[in-house]
């Protein structure tokens, strides 16, 4: 079966590099607030550590019905037993991590313009992530603002699911939604939340009105 996002809110576990906050304890909050997709995103830490995370976290999804997405490493979402693996670009190639996690795991694809999304939906990508779509500070990832009339194209080019992401807030979510998207990636707006799980409860809200 075609995968489709359980939620139009796809939430990512990234401290941001800030050494208050905690992996495991956003995904607990996160999970807490009724997000039922989660992406693990742990950069710059031992392969080791993320993976003595990763283990946390998947009990947490576990108990909450969150499916969960581990960033970039194959290895550690195989190792987990994780519902799939997000790539970039410049991450391990897509028929690589199928080959790695097998047929029945979730693999989605980064892009940054039409032919990425194209190449992406060709290879048997299951989602795809389009963006930056109004910019962010949370990620070198070396493209301008794509803005909704590229994501809207993008819509019209592939079939697969989109998930929006950067520099949405829960106020911007609506716009990519409506142009197209059917999930929006949110970690700044969440994760620096004063009450991460409210900020969650109140998005959902805003998504599914």
């Amino acid at each position: 079966m075609p995968f489709t996002f359980p939620s139009p809110l796809y939430a990512i576990a990234d401290t941001l590099g800030r050494a208050e906050l905690s992996f495991v304890d956003l995904a607990g909050k996160l999970c807490a607030g009724g997000a039922k997709l989660l992406q693990l995103r742990a950069k710059d830490i031992s392969s080791r550590e993320f993976l003595v995370i990763a283990r946390e976290v998947q009990t947490i999804c576990q108990r909450y019905g969150c499916l969960l997405i581990v960033n970039d490493r194959a290895d550690i979402a195989l190792a987990v037993d994780a519902d799939g693996v997000h790539v970039g670009q410049e991450d391990l190639p897509l028929a690589a991590a199928r080959h790695v996690l097998g047929p029945k795991k979730i693999i989605g694809v980064s892009t940054h313009d039409p032919e990425q999304a194209r190449e992406a939906e060709r290879e048997g990508a299951d989602y795809i992530g389009f963006g930056p779509l109004f910019g962010t500070v949370t990620k070198a990832t070396g493209y301008s603002a794509r803005g909704l009339d590229q994501l809207r194209e993008v819509r019209r080019l592939v079939t697969l699911p989109i998930v929006a992401i950067g520099g949405i807030s829960t106020e911007r979510a609506p716009s990519a939604l409506a142009a197209g998207a059917n999930a929006v990636a949110m970690i700044s707006d969440l994760v620096l939340a004063d009450d991460v799980a409210a900020k969650v409860r109140e998005t959902l809200q805003v998504l599914n009105s």
